[in-house]
């Protein structure tokens, strides 16, 4: 499993302007954190395509359903449940091509294309070589993610938390001072980290050769969160 080695920068500024008590405010140290949480993936998305070519637009269009349904039905006997598949575009184009300055049509072109979730990321690689050897004419893009996203998430927001407070009180005793309370947490701008996506092109040409390899690697959560402080 591929690795990415993390490097978490932080930055944290220290403001101690002297109030006076009419103000009714009090020296206080503002921060930046960041929290990381590492996951291997655990679920799949593959987009798999469908094309025809033919003189006249129902023979392309019966040849791509054809293909399609064939494609379906191989998907559901390896387990790929119905709900895990879902149409993302179904397309009829004229086929043309420019001829002495003026476009010349040579048929019709359709394509059926389709999203297929996998919730066992193990089986990317048979599943790519089965939609292929299938009749799928294209297999585009393939992108990994986490099931629990949102416990990770809060985790790394925890994290997060954790270490701008420390830098508070690092940032403080530096001064000479220590941190009395907490006065405000804010996220701001999410900076989210894409789950890795090695985009793939797989005709069927290679439907012949040997298993598809696919490498899920790690996905990173990150947080970030700016916290404020009262010093004493």
């Amino acid at each position: 499993m591929r690795t990415t080695l993390v490097s978490i920068s932080l930055a944290a500024a220290l403001f101690a302007p002297a109030f006076s008590a009419a103000q009714g405010t009090s020296d206080v140290v503002v921060v930046t954190g960041e929290g990381v949480v590492k996951a291997a993936p655990d679920q799949a998305w593959m987009t798999l395509v469908a094309e025809s070519r033919a003189k006249n637009s129902r023979d392309a269009q019966s040849q791509t359903a054809q293909a399609m349904t064939t494609i379906q039905q191989k998907l559901a006997g390896a387990g790929i449940g119905k709900d895990a598949v879902r149409t993302i575009a179904a397309e009829l184009n004229i086929d043309a091509e420019w001829t002495n300055g003026r476009q010349v049509p040579r048929g019709y072109v359709a394509r059926n294309v389709i999203e297929v979730r996998i919730d066992d990321v193990m089986k990317v690689g048979d599943v790519m070589d089965l939609a292929v050897t299938s009749g799928a004419t294209a297999v585009q893009g393939v992108r990994f993610d986490i099931k629990q996203r949102d416990a990770l998430e809060r985790e790394a927001l925890k994290r997060a938390t954790a270490d701008a407070r420390a830098r508070a009180d690092a940032a403080a005793a530096g001064a000479g001072r220590a941190v009395d309370k907490v006065l405000r947490i804010e996220e701001p701008g999410a900076r989210p980290i894409p789950p890795p996506q090695p985009m793939m092109m797989m005709r069927a040409a290679v439907a012949e050769q040997a298993q598809t390899p696919v490498v899920a690697g790690e996905i990173e959560i990150r947080a970030n969160i700016t916290l404020t402080a009262s010093l004493k």
